[in-house]
């Protein structure tokens, strides 16, 4: 949230701010104004549909009817139901009627037995006649739409008697799996069960544990359900020799001690899924697989095939973010993933932003940069990545001027696996121009970090906490000043409700820069702001600062800073977020809260399969003199 340049502070670079959806962007309005498509999906209005790969279209129209039950049987049903879903499609003749109607039974009995209603009757009328007693080629007399009628009796809610666990699970707590007696007898809570006991006899390292009997017996007359699952756990086994295949360009001895999976070590489903996914993100391949035999070997062990498939190697791209305040920023990039044979990653990335600030179109306001970077994956140790680059850049936020390059040497390793700890050198040369005057600094900085995260999903986080801490010490040569910054910033995510629609998410950091003997001893890029679209929203980027008597911005020593967003699902895909953000940087070595500024507004994020595509609104609670009135950002993912 709180910015200083040369690091991804409080939110971390914008959350791929509108990343590559600018060249993936389709709009697609229809003749009828209230049908709207975005990035090929489909919003709102009625949707049209191409028949031209249908030789006998026919239309149908559903009148659907659910009976009993409790109050959210009926919206659930309906969302299950493809008759419904798929009213406005028509189908191949009047036999694709039936047949949707036919898939339609199947799926209803199988929801209303989800729902725990087992003496549930499902009847489906097509054209006035029951589906059970067309036979044959039917002839619906080419009524258009045809007339489909879904009734459903959903009788009582059955809820478990008794409970039984042979064989290998004997000694788990039906409890713990929840098939606990008088509860609701749910059919996914049963198939659910039976999977979480296979699974953890695996985990306990016997792979070829499996459920032998799931055996469910409703009785109608006291609407209860009788459930027994029987599983054999056989042999605990180790992994026992890594074989790596499918690969012509990327050294095998490389895969197998990327993945960090050996011989002896014992049998974990858990274990083989992160192999899996560490050669993933190097997003190297195309396809990872990691299979295991069918029996053990001579050794006893369990043979262990690495399958991999090799992606484009070659690739580039661009993305960009905009704001009604700070303008448009645009990114471009080259990238090579398998230099050497092993992983070794080289990119070049070019950008300029403010195009079109609030401050006016002078070209010498722009913030251009470009770098090279190279990455060189399980170095020294399998879970260790080294990193070298040189970036130079020029950059024009309201309280300086400033023109620098860098070159920095970097080594991440995870600790565990939610925990990675960095280190590394940096030399920094630059000129700025700010508040106090123009100055050249020679920085020599050696940045600390640790990372916890824990989210089950980055670019949209419902659970979990991440948590960023870092310290960096710096050397200024041609000053003779030395200093330390020290930041630590953690979120954290809250859902609840209905099919978990609404998630409460919370953002809070602190920073602080001590030593250097005048506050202008320290860079301009190393102080702490605030303000912009990943920070606190309805401001201008870096505007929230300490200022001089003047109204120039010095930046600050210190930094606290806070968000809270209420994520409110309106619709599967479509969520409206209320939100407020809030900072205070100071001068001080610690934050004295005599300038608070927030900023609140709500925004609108859609869900998609690559994240949510986010519009925000904002407003200053306490804008500066002469500051916007409003901002507007748009960006994919989640502001954090």
């Amino acid at each position: 949230m709180l910015s200083r340049s040369k690091r991804k502070s409080f939110g971390i670079a914008s959350a791929l701010h509108l990343q590559l959806a600018i060249a993936a962007a389709f709009f697609a309005v229809s003749e009828d104004a209230n049908a709207f498509s975005l990035f090929g999906i489909h919003l709102w209005g009625q949707r049209e549909v191409d028949t031209s790969s249908i030789q006998d279209p026919v239309r149908y129209v559903v009148k659907f009817n659910v009976n009993g039950g409790d109050s959210s049987l009926d919206g659930f049903l309906r969302n299950r139901s493809a008759l419904l879903g798929d009213e406005n499609i028509p189908v191949e003749g009047d036999l694709g009627v039936l047949v949707k109607a036919r898939d339609d039974l199947q799926i209803l009995v199988g929801s209303l037995y989800e729902k725990a209603y087992y003496g549930g009757v499902v009847n489906i009328d097509v054209n006035g006649q029951s589906i059970e007693n067309i036979i044959g080629l039917p002839d619906f007399g080419r009524e258009d739409p045809v007339p489909v009628t879904v009734t459903i009796n959903a009788g009582p809610m059955f809820t478990f008697a008794n409970i039984k666990l042979e064989g290998a699970p004997a000694s788990f707590d039906p409890r713990r799996i929840e098939l606990q007696t008088g509860k609701p007898a749910y059919s996914t809570t049963i198939l659910t069960a039976a999977r979480t006991i296979a699974a953890e006899l695996k985990d306990q390292g016997h792979p070829f544990a499996t459920i032998t009997r799931r055996e469910v017996i409703a009785n109608h007359a006291n609407s209860t359900v009788d459930v027994e699952i029987t599983a054999a756990d056989g042999p605990v086994a180790d992994l026992g020799n890594i074989t790596v295949s499918g690969s012509e360009a990327v050294k095998h001895e490389f895969i197998e001690r990327y993945s960090r999976l050996r011989p002896g070590q014992q049998y974990s489903p858990e274990q083989l899924t992160a192999a899996a996914n560490r050669l993933r993100a190097l997003k190297t391949f195309d396809a990872v697989t990691i299979t295991t035999g069918d029996e053990l070997d001579a050794n006893g062990q369990l043979p262990t095939t690495i399958t991999v498939r090799d992606g484009k190697f070659r690739y580039f791209g661009f993305g960009a973010n905009v704001s009604s305040i700070d303008g448009l920023g645009l990114q471009g990039y080259w990238g090579h993933r398998n230099l050497f044979g092993e992983a070794e990653g080289l990119r070049l990335d070019a950008g300029v932003s403010r195009i079109g600030a609030s401050d006016g179109y002078d070209l010498n306001s722009l913030d251009v940069s470009g770098g090279i970077t190279f990455t060189k994956p399980g170095l020294i140790a399998p879970s260790g990545m080294f990193t070298a680059s040189i970036i130079t850049a020029t950059e024009n936020p309201d309280p300086y001027n400033a023109k620098s390059v860098t070159g920095s040497l970097g080594y991440t390793f995870e600790q565990s696996e939610h925990n990675t700890v960095s280190l590394g050198i940096a030399l920094d040369y630059s000129n700025i121009q700010d508040a106090f005057g123009t100055e050249d600094y020679l920085n020599l900085s050696l940045p600390l970090g640790f990372d916890r995260d824990t989210r089950n999903d980055p670019l949209n986080a419902t659970k979990g906490v991440y948590i960023l801490t870092n310290a960096e010490p710096s050397y200024d040569f041609l000053n003779s000043e030395s200093f330390a910054a020290f930041e630590a910033v953690g979120s954290t995510y809250l859902t609840f409700g209905e099919e978990e629609r609404f998630t409460l998410a919370g953002r809070i950091g602190a920073g602080t820069i001590v030593g250097g003997s005048d506050l202008q001893d320290i860079p301009a890029t190393d102080r702490f702001y605030a303000g912009g679209g990943g920070s606190v929203r309805g401001y201008a980027y870096k505007s929230i600062s300490p200022r001089l008597a003047n109204g120039e911005e010095t930046g600050g020593r210190s930094y606290v800073g806070a968000t809270v967003e209420a994520r409110i699902g309106v619709t599967k895909n479509i969520q409206v977020v209320p939100f407020i953000d809030a900072a205070d940087v100071s001068v001080d070595y610690f934050p004295d809260f005599s300038d608070i500024r927030a900023g609140a507004g709500i925004g609108v994020r859609y869900l998609t399969g690559f994240g949510p595509i986010r519009l925000d609104v904002a407003v200053p609670l306490d804008r500066y003199p002469g500051g916007d009135n409003y901002g507007i950002y748009a960006g994919i993912g989640q502001t954090f």
